[in-house]
């Protein structure tokens, strides 16, 4: 499995055993379809930093990086020190 599959995985398992959100498609716009709003939002964030050990600043609050599911993998990867690892 490469990296980019294994955080893909990782963030698609956060959402169903952490949130109780099945996304559809790691593709999925989750702002658009109406899985992300707000709370859910801010809950993710806390999540990843949980779960990952990544920190997200507020520089790094850009709407982009969390739109879908393959889009948050990228953004985690990016900020991981230690690259992949499972965390769930």
């Amino acid at each position: 499995m490469s990296d980019a599959n294994g955080w893909n995985d990782q963030i698609t398992a956060l959402f169903l055993q952490q949130m109780d959100i099945a996304v559809p498609s790691i593709h999925t716009d989750l702002f658009d379809a109406g899985i992300l709003d707000s709370l859910a939002f801010v809950d993710l964030l806390a999540r990843l930093e949980e779960q990952f050990g990544i920190r997200v600043s507020i520089d790094d609050l850009e709407l982009e990086n969390f739109r879908s599911v393959a889009k948050i993998a990228s953004f985690a990867a990016s900020k991981s020190k230690n690259g992949f690892k499972v965390a769930i």
